[in-house]
């Protein structure tokens, strides 16, 4: 074991991740005259950019919108290639924005957090590396992610394959030649449908592990022109107003392709005949899943969306076998994020690619050589793990997290995660959360909340300081009313279907308590309510003053 670094550094702030979040929330906070720093796991920039590299990986944001909206001229600069960025594009558009900003001088690479506790007396946070090196701050800011902490599930055998495995959420950064092989994949959520295609063209053979089918929309991605990238750059200040006080922070501006803007729908698939539904079908695919206003609300509706959804698919797989497997049943449409792909139906009816149903019987185990299961055994050289993230909440409660009296984030956290507006959590004063649970977060585009998050995190350290303020932590009352809140507006949707079981609600991670964790009202309405709880004096905080020697109820 290594020598322990207990150098201790005294610091305004300490920011955790070097994602997006992380590294807008470091030039806020240095353009406002705070020493900062920001604590990365990994070697560079990037976030679940610079981990996630499997193959296919790609944004389901429009790249135009998918991007930082506090520079003008870096908005003017930067020309996305596509629709929807693949990895290496998002990748590089970080890493051009460290430099652009100079940001690594100020970013402590490979260094993970171990812990960080709150003193009572001094009234500020010590954050603890792994390597032992002891941070002194005034705020600890939370850019951890809402998706960064892979979830493996634990499977008898796991250890005794003896071929290569891989997680898409730790893809090795040199890549990984699957050519002449023959691979096995488990899980069909976003990442395993990106990967799927990209995998099955370079394999000898691959094997598709099932457990949920999932409903999943084509991407219909293509290059930018440039008189669309012009088009769009002329009219950022108006996308981003709109975006801002959208639904979901995008507003999929001229599709991609310089076309109309989308419209909401308006007609009922209530309204609607069996006739009318499979001539939607004919015209377009299964975009005409989304031409119905009622399927969101009505499970009758819904389901008849679901009906459509699967003659879709039977229209596109030609084995009867592997269509009728790869439909999903039991859940409705909307109960979990959108997924987007690229000739992912199309995929399984190659002759070399083959799909195990688990709904007609599960793993058993993992064998030396590949996959036991009810159904029988199945052999091959590499096993890729496509079984998504302990989202939300994950990479907080890695971290050994202590806030004042000594209580923990873990027991705090012990039914389900309890946050005030997804920004602070009770009993943790001046502890951030950058689109942690109870905001718009995983529901949106992740960028614009992420910048809504880190400029109202930026006001009110400024706030506090102008009236020489301590610290900040919202009361239990206004916690328990934003939970109530979060829960009650999700209810009756199809995000909280009695048969949902998605990672919104947790289900993804056995023992983790079912709670819905993001907040489905709206980005615009959600910003709103954020900048009106600020001019109304932080209404639901509790604001120290400096001169109390520590906090009391």
């Amino acid at each position: 074991m290594g020598e322990q670094d207990t150098t201790l550094t005294e610091l305004d702030a300490v920011i955790v991740g070097a994602g997006f979040a992380g590294m807008y929330m470091l030039h806020r906070l240095r353009s406002q005259g705070m020493s900062a720093i920001v604590l990365e796991a990994g070697s560079d920039v990037g976030g679940t950019w610079y981990w996630n590299r499997y193959p296919g990986a790609r944004c389901d944001v429009p790249s135009m919108e998918y991007s930082y909206s506090f520079s003008r001229e870096l908005q003017q600069d930067w020309d996305w290639t596509e629709v929807m960025a693949a990895q290496p594009e998002i990748l590089a558009y970080a890493n051009h924005v460290a430099d652009r900003f100079d940001l690594r001088r100020d970013i402590q690479f490979d260094t993970r957090v171990s812990a960080a506790h709150y003193d009572d007396n001094a009234m500020r946070w010590r954050v603890t590396t792994e390597a032992g090196a002891i941070f002194d701050t005034h705020f600890c800011i939370m850019a951890t992610g809402c998706l960064s902490v892979p979830n493996t599930p634990v499977i008898p055998g796991a250890d005794d394959f003896t071929g290569s495995i891989y997680h898409t959420g730790r893809w090795p950064h040199e890549g990984v030649d699957f050519s002449g092989l023959t691979v096995g994949i488990i899980g069909t959520g976003s990442s395993g449908i990106q990967a799927i295609p990209e995998i099955a063209a370079a394999a000898n053979h691959l094997t598709v592990f099932q457990r949920t089918p999932n409903y999943t929309m084509p991407a219909n991605n293509g290059p930018l022109t440039p008189d669309f990238l012009a088009r769009a750059k002329a009219d950022y200040d108006e996308i981003r107003a709109t975006e801002r006080q959208s639904q979901a922070g995008i507003i999929g501006y001229g599709f991609g392709f310089g076309g109309a803007d989308p419209e909401m729908p308006t007609d009922a698939i209530l309204d609607t005949t069996p006739e009318q539904r499979r001539q939607a079908l004919d015209d377009n695919g299964f975009a005409a899943v989304r031409q119905y206003v009622d399927i969101g609300l009505d499970m009758e509706a819904n389901e008849l969306a679901c009906e459509m959804y699967r003659e879709q698919i039977a229209r596109i797989v030609s084995d009867t076998k592997k269509a009728e497997g790869l439909m999903p049943r039991g859940y409705p449409i909307g109960c979990k994020r959108p997924v987007i792909d690229t000739d992912y139906y199309e995929t399984f009816n190659r002759d070399d690619v083959t799909l195990v149903d688990l709904r007609n019987g599960g793993i058993e185990q993992i064998t030396a050589t590949g996959i036991k299961t009810a159904q029988g055994d199945f052999e091959f050289d590499a096993l890729v793990y496509a079984t998504g993230f302990d989202a939300m909440t994950g990479a907080l409660l890695g971290i050994d997290v202590v806030g004042r009296e000594g209580r923990t984030l873990k027991n705090h956290w012990e039914a389900g995660p309890r946050t005030y507006l997804g920004l602070q959590i009770h009993g943790f004063p001046n502890l951030f959360t950058i689109t942690g649970p109870g905001s718009p977060s995983v529901l949106s585009n992740m960028i614009v909340s992420i910048e809504q998050h880190v400029e109202w995190i930026a006001d009110c350290v400024a706030d506090l300081a102008g009236r020489q303020a301590l610290a900040i932590e919202p009361t239990p009352e206004a916690e328990s009313g934003w939970i109530e809140h979060v829960n009650q507006i999700a209810s009756g949707t199809m995000l909280t279907a009695p048969s949902c079981n998605s990672w919104y609600l947790g289900a993804n991670i056995p023992g983790k308590p079912r709670i819905f964790m993001p907040y489905v009202g709206g980005v615009g309405a959600y910003r709103n309510k954020c900048d009106e709880v600020a001019a109304n004096d932080y209404e639901g905080f509790r604001v120290y003053s400096a001169d109390l020697t520590h906090l009391q109820e």
